[in-house]
């Protein structure tokens, strides 16, 4: 069964990996020449290390418990809501015990696995954790199947008791979950294959990301610092990093395309028997977001593909003296934009001054995570790339990952990360089962962090070439985040639709690729050789598929929810913070209604296009 994360436990899909041995505290950590000191996290909140005596225990104790919770209730269910609303409540409660428990080891394991996935001993430890909790959660997979066989009178009464109505919020996500729900022994089948199915996969292809080299100018760099390179001021390195990319990803697409065209079999087959009508359909119910409302939002950013990256693009390309940019120079750093690197100190102080000017309560939480080793900065070798918030369980706290080079868009980086960190702290409040955010939700808050930080450092631009830059960089920023993006949800959609008439070769997943981002990126962007292979380094399409159109749902209701904010009475902090505070406990209807939003009217998106098109003008006066 597609349950939500919130209701059976899954380990994290993390793109890459962590160190055994507790890492140093903020006194201790890694520096720079250029960077200054900059923290690395510290597990120990979590289990002082995989060797530890309190991890047996604990995982001992979950098979004990989830045997004795199996042996209690199964089969009971339905008699027990019959009973009394104060006797399925207690059930309720020992089930979201163990969710937090699972949560701990599942988190600890992931977060260890992504600080060094060429690890091996790191890759067998996550590995047999992930083996051992599918073997206990396989226990307790008859408790959502069961619960949602439940008559609706009876549970319906049950709800009356105010102990069972504080779980209303999950319950009523669970029995979303129940037109698509197949019999006990299937789901259980599905359940413990995931771990030799849709799991490995997920883990070769990390592992094998992790481990691929690039020679850009004699040296051998990770995925990670060659992206940097497509950063670079100096044209010729990103070319030079381009052309390495591509070389790297065609030598080793044939593997790729066989991940590629083995996960979209794997969730067709889950879809057929579940009943899903489209290939999306799983993830809109993730998401507690009805496909029209998806729909609309597609359609209206592709209608402003034309008045958005085609207009930018092209305008950058004057600024670069040119009628077309090779589609590494698509990110260039304009002359105009400052060359220094910024220290990680620095981004500190200005991540927390921004969000500090916002809500005091906002900095002082993310004040936490510079101070507390939550967040895990440097590069390093075998690191996963990229960076993420994980949010661990209610009864710890989240950590981050980070890749931080310097680069403005790090600065970035780190106030999205800290957005999602911020949130997660806020709906730890709402417990295991419901302090989960949908991913459509969970990216407003990351959002509106970058641009918190983004109004700040504009209001402190010291001269009109200062200011275009950054008006630049966020406008690409938000091309990123939404043209980019929904074109990533295409391509899904076409090569999901596709693949059910039977495999695509590496040279069709190329054509669709250059197909779609020629569409969304416009005719002054030009896709050089190699870049039909650039499809295969995006973890999304691997680890969540089409959860890429989150993104753009996030940037477009921030884009409006800011506008709000800019027009607001002192009251819009305390609300946009009760929003995060729900959690998972409310729909996206409920949570906007207070700002006056309604994602559900096709007005909205537009509105919150219009924010990417006022600025685009903006740099247009500028150009003059």
């Amino acid at each position: 069964m597609t349950l939500p994360s919130s209701l059976l436990f899954k380990l994290p899909a993390f793109q890459t990996e962590a160190a055994f041995a507790t890492a140093p505290s903020s006194s201790e950590a890694k520096s720079d020449e250029s960077l200054g000191a900059m923290p690395e996290w510290d597990l120990s909140d979590l289990y002082a290390g995989p060797e530890t005596p309190e991890l047996a225990d604990d995982l001992a104790a979950l098979e004990r418990d989830a045997g004795a919770f199996q042996e209690a209730y199964m089969g009971q269910l339905a008699s027990h809501a019959e009973e009394s609303g104060v006797k399925l409540a207690e059930s309720v409660k020992a089930y979201e015990g163990m969710s937090d428990r699972l949560g701990r080891i599942g988190s600890f394991a992931g977060l260890l696995y992504a600080a060094d996935t060429s690890d091996p001993v790191r890759a067998k430890f996550y590995g047999d954790i992930q083996e051992k909790l599918t073997a206990i959660t396989t226990r307790l997979l008859f408790y959502p199947l069961e619960f949602n066989r439940i008559d609706d009178a009876v549970l319906e009464a049950a709800l009356k008791d105010a102990v069972l109505a504080h779980y209303a919020p999950w319950i009523e996500d669970l029995r979303k979950e129940k037109p698509y729900q197949l019999s006990d022994d299937i789901e259980k089948l599905f359940h413990e294959k995931s771990v030799t199915g849709r799991g490995s996969w997920n883990r070769l292809f990390n592992e094998t990301m992790t481990a691929l080299r690039f020679d850009v100018g004699g040296e051998q760099l990770s995925l990670e610092p060659t992206l940097n390179r497509l950063l670079d001021q100096d044209g010729a390195k990103r070319r030079e990093g381009a052309e390495a990319l591509a070389s790297v990803f065609a030598e080793n697409q044939r593997l790729f395309t066989l991940i590629t065209n083995t996960l979209a079999k794997d969730k067709a087959i889950s879809d057929d028997w579940r009943g899903f009508e489209d290939v999306a359909d799983s993830r809109h119910l993730a998401n507690r977001v009805e496909r029209p409302v998806v729909d609309a939002l597609v359609a209206a950013v592709q209608d402003a593909y034309p008045r958005l990256s085609h207009r930018y693009y092209a305008l950058k390309a004057r600024w670069m003296g040119t009628d077309k940019l090779a589609h590494w120079d698509r990110n260039a750093p304009l002359p105009e934009e400052p060359q220094q690197l910024i220290a990680w100190a620095q981004a500190e102080n200005m991540v927390l001054d921004a969000y500090g000017a916002f809500a005091p309560q906002m900095a002082s939480i993310a004040k936490d995570f510079f101070d507390k080793s939550w967040i895990d900065a440097p590069v390093r070798e075998g690191k996963s790339p990229g960076a993420f918030s994980h949010p661990t369980v209610p009864s710890a706290h989240p950590y981050i990952l980070m890749n931080y080079q310097g680069k403005p868009r790090d600065v970035m980086t780190l106030a999205h990360e800290l957005g999602h960190g911020v949130h997660q702290v806020l709906a730890a409040k709402q417990g295991p089962l419901m302090a989960p955010t949908p991913l459509t939700l969970a990216e407003t808050a990351s959002v509106f962090g970058e641009m918190l930080t983004f109004k700040k450092l504009l209001a402190q631009a010291s001269s009109p070439r200062e200011r275009k830059a950054l008006l630049a960089q966020k406008v690409e920023d938000m091309i990123n985040t939404v043209v980019r993006q929904i074109a990533f949800y295409t391509f899904e959609r076409e090569v999901h639709t596709a693949r059910k008439e039977g495999e695509l070769t590496s040279d069709r997943l190329g054509e669709i690729w250059l197909d779609v981002q020629g569409r969304s990126l416009g005719p002054a962007i030009e896709l050089k050789p190699g870049y039909e292979t650039f499809w295969c380094y995006i973890p999304h399409f691997i680890h969540s598929p089409f959860y890429v159109y989150a993104y753009a749902f996030g940037e477009c209701l921030v884009n409006s929810l800011y506008a709000v904010y800019e027009n607001a009475d002192e009251g819009f902090a305390d609300k946009y913070l009760d929003m995060l505070a729900a959690g998972g406990t409310k729909h996206h209807t409920e949570l906007l209604a207070p700002f006056g939003l309604d994602a559900s009217d096709p007005d909205f998106w537009s509105m919150g296009l219009k924010v990417i098109e006022d600025l685009i003008t903006e740099l247009e006066g500028l150009e003059a």
